[in-house]
């Protein structure tokens, strides 16, 4: 089999969020932010829990490890979801 050009964005894209995901900003993002800061962070509701809650892969030790686990399935997961929605298009298309 050869490589194809997808395979080898989905190596690079694998490598890069092994790599970058210790990176990441600790700091809360925009939405979670101005909730804080207007005091009505607390009344939020948990509707569907993270199974990689704070971008860290459970009952791991090292932080930066469960992160990079966890950005790595991350991309796994996404990546899996596209190549799944392209071949029901494709096939809605060809029918």
């Amino acid at each position: 089999m050869r490589l194809k050009w997808y395979h080898l964005g989905l190596i690079i894209s694998l490598l890069l969020a092994g790599f970058l995901s210790p990176f990441a900003s600790s700091l809360p993002d925009g939405l979670e932010k101005v909730a804080e800061d207007l005091g009505f962070i607390e009344k939020g509701k948990v509707i569907l829990s993270s199974p990689l809650a704070d971008y860290l892969f459970p009952g791991i030790e090292s932080e930066r490890l469960a992160t990079s686990l966890a950005g790595i399935i991350g991309v796994l997961l996404v990546s899996g979801l596209a190549w799944k929605l392209e071949r029901l298009l494709i096939k809605g298309i060809k029918e």
